[in-house]
């Protein structure tokens, strides 16, 4: 996407946005330090509402390949 597709910088901004007193960069070593922004899909997300209930779902997932795992490289087949 071009500046000509979205318009220029200035129609983004409105008036009463006020960073005189701003700090460039306040966020910025925590960004870097772990954050993953994950888009879900609009039917998703109506039933994961929030990040602690996908972070839940996923370890749940997590787990079960884990055990999976375990059970294969004991016995030389996937349980």
């Amino acid at each position: 996407m071009n500046l000509n597709q979205i318009g220029s910088y200035d129609d983004e901004m409105l008036d009463e946005y006020d960073f005189s007193n701003g700090v460039r960069g306040k966020y910025v070593n925590r960004f870097k330090k772990g954050s993953n922004i994950i888009i879900l899909d609009p039917d998703v997300a109506e039933i994961f509402s929030d990040s602690e209930s996908v972070n839940k779902a996923l370890r749940s997932i997590a787990h079960i390949i884990r055990n999976q795992m375990k059970s294969h490289n004991k016995s030389g087949e996937l349980a």
